[in-house]
């Protein structure tokens, strides 16, 4: 028996997978980074199955793209050890609390993952969430996460914390300071 971890990586774009397109003058979801961040990582307990669904930003998804979303995660899950969702972040707590809503029962972890600056940028977040999340699906309980910044966070009540470039529990976003 195997000891490796079989890890389904199922791609959707976003801000993570743009690239720079020098005629154009504009950051858009053209071809895959992935597989560049991917070669530089010590994958050696993992067995990768990438599925490339789509490649675009998260704003553009249809109706018809998050149930391609859904359907996809609940075919992997059946014969993995964990599910990772690399999706743009502007629509992904959106997507994560409807897998989290449609993936009842689940016994794998599921992992939302995106990035705020693409890969091609200097100062980018890319490789460290992906890095994170490949990791962190490994030990996670079953359920939908979102893995970012250091942080792992389970749904429901994952929102994009637009001031901090960030994720955060929705209870954090309202919570006041304590007077010093």
């Amino acid at each position: 028996m195997s000891s490796r971890k079989r890890i389904a990586l199922v791609t959707t774009g976003g801000t993570i997978e743009k690239t720079y397109d020098e005629l154009g003058g504009v950051l858009s979801n053209r071809v895959s980074n992935l597989d560049v961040m991917l070669a530089g990582l010590e994958l050696g307990g993992v067995e990768l199955s990438r599925v490339a669904l789509m490649n675009k930003d998260s704003l553009d998804l249809t109706s018809e793209d998050l149930e391609l979303i859904v359907a996809t995660v609940a075919q992997r899950v059946r014969d993995h050890d964990g599910v990772v969702v690399v999706h743009g972040t502007d629509r992904l707590a959106e997507t994560g609390r409807l897998l989290h809503g449609r993936l009842e029962g689940l016994d794998v972890p599921v992992v939302m993952t995106g990035a705020m600056r693409p890969y091609e940028l200097r100062h980018t977040d890319a490789t460290q969430n992906l890095t994170e999340a490949l990791l962190a699906v490994q030990f996670l309980a079953p359920g939908v996460w979102c893995v970012m910044h250091d942080r792992a966070l389970r749904f429901p009540g994952v929102v994009k914390d637009r001031a901090r470039m960030t994720f955060a529990m929705e209870s954090e976003l309202h919570e006041t300071p304590e007077a010093s």
